[in-house]
């Protein structure tokens, strides 16, 4: 059986005229081809929907048990006809945005906000997570969009860079580093890390730093969030090393040192989306957006 759904708008539209030939004039085809629908109708049906007195046709009861079936499935396909119709022109609908902490927690806010203002009709859902994990979400068709700190490590994804950024090594303002606020390659080997965990673009950029320098060190607590790290760094409980933008505020308000040291630290945060020729309007937008954001 393969009932097509012209066949149902014919169908609904000859029930509620109960002629042929004025179902044919609001449908603008002819009566013959409204017949031959009909026919056809009722011949996958296996049985007859109508009942014919003269020129009208009634539905039976087998017709008007299927009716409101079919005119619920003319109603979902002119909702997402119109639907399609509508996202052509203003971005409509859910989009679902996943962002490494740095990025999700600082920076995207404001830009969802803006795009929010911009786009009443649309919803964005974030995610925030760590690099890796954004990454597999988006592989994985979970995520419309992904934003990511550090070294990208997917094959199949796009990849642009969108801003620049770095971290700083910090201290909670009693420490001994304080004072001079800098720190050897030999105090950066002895000291007490606290981290982010594994898959974070964050302990990835460090871990190449150190290892560039050929420095060893260790970690003496590891935290799967930027603001647990920050208090335990300011309760002298080790030595931090986050992202410019997330210790801003700290930074200004002396709860943090920044500690200078030979550490190169700069990262680009990246943009990375599916590869797919066809792209939605609302993603379209959002992507325009962020590129007002982007770094020159």
């Amino acid at each position: 059986m393969a009932i097509t759904v012209r066949q149902l708008e014919i169908f609904e539209k000859v029930a509620r005229c109960e002629h042929v030939t004025q179902a044919s004039c609001q449908l603008f085809i002819t009566q013959s081809a409204v017949s031959m629908a009909i026919a056809e109708l009722e011949r996958l049906a296996g049985a007859p929907l109508f009942e014919r007195h003269g020129k009208r046709l009634l539905l039976n009861d087998r017709g008007r048990k299927i009716l409101p079936e079919a005119m619920e499935v003319i109603r979902r396909i002119r909702a997402i006809e119109q639907f399609l119709e509508d996202s052509a022109g203003e971005p409509r609908g859910v989009l679902t945005i996943g962002a490494s902490t740095t990025i999700g927690n600082y920076i995207l806010p404001e830009i969802v906000a803006e795009f929010s203002r911009n786009y009443p009709q649309a919803k964005v859902l974030l995610t925030i997570a760590n690099a890796q994990q954004i990454e597999n979400a988006l592989e994985n068709g979970e995520l419309d969009l992904g934003l990511i700190e550090g070294i990208p490590h997917s094959r199949v994804l796009d990849t642009s860079p969108w801003k620049n950024d770095e971290l700083v090594v910090v201290v909670g303002k009693g420490h001994p580093w304080g004072g001079k606020k800098k720190a050897s390659v030999e105090m950066l080997r002895g000291a007490p890390w606290i981290m982010r965990e594994k898959g974070s673009g964050t302990r990835e950029v460090f871990e190449a730093a150190m290892a560039r320098k050929g420095i060893e060190f260790s970690i003496a607590l590891e935290l799967g969030h930027t603001e647990a790290i920050k208090k335990a760094t300011e309760a002298g409980l080790g030595v931090g090393c986050l992202s410019r933008i997330a210790v801003e505020r700290e930074l200004e308000q002396g709860w943090l040192v920044e500690i200078a040291c030979s550490l190169d630290l700069r990262r680009t945060l990246s943009v990375q989306t599916r590869e797919c020729r066809y792209q939605t309007r609302l993603l379209q937008e959002f992507l325009s957006l962020l590129n007002q954001y982007r770094d020159t």
